[in-house]
């Protein structure tokens, strides 16, 4: 039941992880957006950033040309601004990651479970048994695709911040329908919903 849309190596990766005689319900990837809402507040932090790191390199290298003292170690001062524009650079280009990482995304429902692969520079697979899809809630648009969240991960930063990101299938074409089989899924194990 693979989607001819998803890549041969998608499909690939799903049929390694799926356990003997575990049929696929449902199998689908994220819609491609470039901007999302993490990627649309890295670009417009980057912006800032990166004006500022340009600016000071600027003028850092202007005021070293400046100096009549000839080639020296304040010359090589303007170099300690490269790191943050190539920082600026990367937060500025998080929309096109964004864009390609959905393109290595893709999730099924099965007879037995529910999977994530979440594609990147490496994938991060996420199993979710039919007892952890008691408490599956979507958020809708108005042409029907949206998120469905089966788990939320926290975690505190190094500042000591709470920190929570949702899990689950996000962006999907027809959020409705896939919160349906989840729920469905874990009805028939079950698992209540």
């Amino acid at each position: 039941m693979f989607d001819p849309t998803i890549p041969r190596s998608l499909c690939d990766m799903v049929d390694r992880e799926l356990e003997r005689d575990e049929r696929i319900e449902w199998i689908g990837m994220p819609k491609r957006i470039f901007f999302t809402p993490v990627a649309t507040g890295a670009f417009l932090f980057g912006i800032p950033w990166t004006a500022f790191a340009l600016f000071w390199t600027a003028g850092a290298a202007w005021g070293t040309m400046k100096m009549d003292e000839g080639p020296g170690l304040f010359s090589i001062f303007p170099l300690f601004g490269v790191p943050f524009i190539l920082i600026g650079f990367g937060m500025l280009s998080s929309p096109i990651w964004a864009y390609l990482r959905a393109g290595r995304t893709v999730y099924v429902i099965t007879d037995r479970r529910a999977i994530t692969f979440e594609g990147g520079w490496s994938t991060t697979i996420r199993s979710y048994p039919p007892e952890k899809l008691t408490d599956v809630f979507r958020t809708e648009k108005r042409d029907g695709s949206g998120d469905v969240i089966i788990a939320r991960r926290a975690w505190r930063d190094s500042e000591g911040d709470r920190q929570s990101e949702e899990l689950g299938f996000l962006r999907v074409a027809d959020a409705k329908d896939v919160e349906r089989r989840l729920k469905q899924l874990a009805k028939q194990a079950g698992g209540g919903a």
